[in-house]
């Protein structure tokens, strides 16, 4: 036992239940100093993404200070301030959780190497995914390239259960200072709206597990209907704490796995959506060209189109004159989240309708989805362009017309987030004219536009496209 302080780093783990590298350091007794740095990867930040973390490093420097801790936050290179803070402190280690996509890697490789060379402790710990992308593999050695045989390799495996709240977090005889977080200003990046996204977040520890209970008690048992129908309330809508690490993807399997022992088949296919995401990163740790580049290189040819056109920037607005398209963009600007079977609907639509190319979709929701998750996001938008792995066939051109008749027949969704198609619009549609930049000029009084690109043109347009190009 020693009074050398541990610095925990924190970043997309905002938690103390199942966080291994808190629990590390205060299980050795040393005194433990939480920090958050602002670097140059949190200011590349959307701006959506840089509210809602505001919110949750709030909540967790609260929680923290709860139990007689501190979050200190500081901004800068990670690895000056953590010098920085080990000059200041005499720490004698660094913990953090491991994130597993390109940049983060290669930051975190260079401090660890650093820091070592400084004589300093430096540990990293899993927390983010189930397993780690170096543990499952083909029986030939390789990492998974198609999601079902992985999902059928990894389902069976034993996942450690979530570890308890730290019983003690010790703190230093002096702490360090902090800057403040209003300084920071990552709210100016909203513009306008940030005080109606905000109300549209579910914040902190707390909250992301009583929301993990609330799905497994009410709605996991009809997942599989439930998960399509965007109108209710049907999915987990925990995308937007996994992101911040508010909660473990353990504890969601554990939850998960109980209730599949009592009955509840549908869980499985919650299951499922957890390894999805282990896929995206596992993907995203051995090809890091998913992120940035079409990971079928033979895309590389086809003839995107990269420049935000009439087209285009009417997508972005949700004035398409499609209705399922223009509610699910609507959503996501007023809410930061968008239902799984939009982001289907939208991203087909912007790829194959309007041959446009994903990373121009990646980017919108990147700036505007408070759940905005590197490796997840990357995936599903090559999914939908078919350049990716597991991705959707060229030749399947989702049709926005029959998939609303389908998932939304009584237009519960469009009413919700439209107001031009309506004489009395929702409240809900009214906010999104309340959030979008004056120079849009847009109007809910105004006539709904008619398409851009019907289905029938834009299938035959994309079908054209890759016909041509050899696809």
């Amino acid at each position: 036992m020693t009074q050398t302080p541990i610095i925990v780093w924190v970043r997309r783990d905002l938690r103390l239940a199942d966080h291994p590298a808190l629990t590390a350091a205060c299980e050795s007794g040393q005194p433990v100093i939480a920090v958050y740095i602002h670097d140059d990867q949190v200011a590349s930040l959307g701006g959506a993404q840089k509210l809602r973390l505001d919110l949750a490093l709030a909540q967790f420097g609260k929680t923290l200070a709860d139990r007689g801790s501190r979050l200190i936050l500081r901004k800068g290179p990670a690895l000056g301030v953590l010098r920085d803070l080990i000059r200041e402190t005499g720490a004698g280690a660094v913990y953090w959780s491991r994130l597993y996509h390109a940049t983060a890697n290669d930051r975190d490789a260079a401090v660890k190497s650093a820091l070592k060379a400084d004589g300093i402790v430096a540990r990293s710990f899993t927390g983010h995914l189930l397993f780690e992308p170096w543990t499952v593999a083909t029986k030939t050695g390789g990492f998974y390239k198609v999601y079902t045989p992985m999902w059928n390799a990894v389902r069976g495996n034993e996942v450690a259960e979530p570890l308890p709240c730290p019983a003690k977090i010790t703190a230093p005889a002096v702490w360090p200072a902090s800057d403040a977080l209003a300084d920071w200003q990552l709210r100016r990046a909203m513009q306008r709206g940030g005080d109606i996204l905000a109300r549209h977040c579910t914040v902190g520890e707390d909250a992301a597990r009583d929301r993990l209970g609330a799905f497994i008690a009410d709605r996991v048992a009809n997942y599989v209907k439930g998960r399509d129908l965007p109108a209710i309330k049907g999915t987990s809508n925990l995308s937007e704490n996994l992101t911040f690490g508010e909660i473990s993807p353990r504890m969601c399997w554990h939850a998960g796995q109980r209730a599949l022992r009592d009955g509840k088949a549908d869980a499985e296919v919650f299951l499922k959506e957890l390894v999805w995401r282990e896929f995206a990163y596992h993907l995203a740790h051995h090809t890091p060209r998913i992120l940035t580049d079409n990971w079928k290189e033979d895309w590389d040819a086809f003839p995107w189109n990269t420049q935000i056109t009439p087209e285009v920037a009417a997508w972005q607005q949700g004035r398409t004159g499609i209705p399922f398209v223009d509610a699910a963009m609507r959503e996501m600007y007023v809410t930061g989240t968008m239902h799984n079977r939009g982001r289907m609907i939208v991203a087909s639509y912007l790829t194959k309708h309007l041959l446009t190319h994903w990373k121009v979709g990646l980017d919108w929701f990147a700036d505007h989805l408070i759940d905005w998750d590197p490796a997840s996001n990357a995936m599903g938008w090559q999914w939908s362009a078919g350049s990716g792995p597991d991705a959707t066939p060229y030749f399947r051109v989702f049709n926005p017309v029959t998939q609303l008749d389908k998932f939304d027949k009584d237009r519960a969704y469009v009413k919700r987030w439209i107001a031009e198609r309506y004489r009395s619009p929702q409240d809900s549609a009214l906010t999104y004219f309340e959030m979008i930049p004056q120079s849009w000029q847009m109007r809910p009084d105004a006539a709904y536009p008619d398409p851009v690109v019907t289905p029938e043109q834009g299938r035959t347009r994309a079908l054209d496209a890759y016909g041509n190009r050899g696809f």
